[in-house]
């Protein structure tokens, strides 16, 4: 199948998908990002199931993509139903967006979807210019990448646990118990990790790959990793706000590196300017 018809058809799923945020402005990038990755995988197993080029690490990553975005979805599709918290800021969300124009509504919704198409677009890639002997042949750069994926997701699924166990007992301070005692946004780490892992799918198909597609795999991935600091930085600020007068949070602020990008332990980004 044609490469562009298959991005259209991803494009698609996550427009419709994503424009729940219509509902909650919120959910362009929240529930609507995590069922839109559900509609990804679901797409390109069938794409390619199709065609009869899906392989093992194809479909482990499709599988990955799914039961990713179901997680991730699901927990926040809770959490915004069930919390106080969250329901209150969920509300001056929806007062807020009744300012914004259909104009800028629209620019966000499609924007997001085409971020969501390009994250999938590494394993919708390699699948389409890879030809494989039988379903069990796959390249060494797939295995590590799936390998990844895995360990991301967990990472973030753990932590997204853990916290929410804690502030249950502890609604007055940060998390600072299993993964939150190695770094302050385990969450976001695992979530840089999930696709990074699909950027090292993306190389087994390194002399394949056109620079138009390139382009579409490095962008997104620069794109989900900003915005993973961007969210850390949040944070790191909101944390200091609430918590900056209580020693123990105070310490364990100070001590504890803020996120670990990859491998690399960042302590704080309050004056990373770029980072808005």
């Amino acid at each position: 199948m044609n490469i562009w018809i298959i991005l259209a058809i991803l494009f698609g799923i996550s427009l419709l998908i994503s424009a729940l945020g219509f509902k909650k402005f919120l959910w362009f990038i929240t529930v609507g990002y995590g069922f839109s990755i559900v509609g990804c995988g679901i797409a390109i197993i069938t794409i390619f199931a199709i065609n009869g080029n899906l392989n093992i690490t194809g479909l482990i990553a499709s599988i990955l993509f799914m039961i990713y975005g179901v997680r991730l979805g699901g927990f926040l599709l809770i959490r915004d139903l069930k919390s106080a918290s969250y329901k209150k800021a969920l509300s001056q969300d929806d007062r807020q967006q009744k300012k914004y124009s259909v104009a800028l509504l629209f620019t966000i919704w499609i924007t997001v979807a085409l971020l969501y198409t390009g994250q999938t677009s590494g394993v919708a890639f390699v699948l389409n210019l890879k030809k494989y002997n039988d379903f069990f042949s796959f390249n060494v750069f797939e295995i590590i990448g799936v390998c990844i994926m895995a360990f991301g997701m967990t990472l973030e699924g753990l932590a997204d646990l853990q916290k929410s166990k804690y502030k249950k007992i502890n609604p007055k301070l940060p998390a600072m118990n299993g993964l939150y005692k190695v770094q302050r946004c385990p969450n976001y780490c695992g979530e840089v990790l999930m696709w990074t892992g699909v950027f090292v799918f993306s190389m087994s198909a390194v002399s394949e790959l056109t620079w138009w597609m390139w382009i579409v795999i490095v962008i997104a991935y620069l794109s989900i990793t900003y915005i993973m600091l961007n969210g850390a930085k949040r944070i790191e600020r909101k944390h200091q706000h609430n918590y900056g007068e209580i020693p123990e949070a105070s310490e364990y602020m100070k001590k504890t590196p803020l996120i670990i990008l990859i491998v690399f332990p960042i302590y704080s980004l309050k004056k990373v300017k770029f980072i808005i």
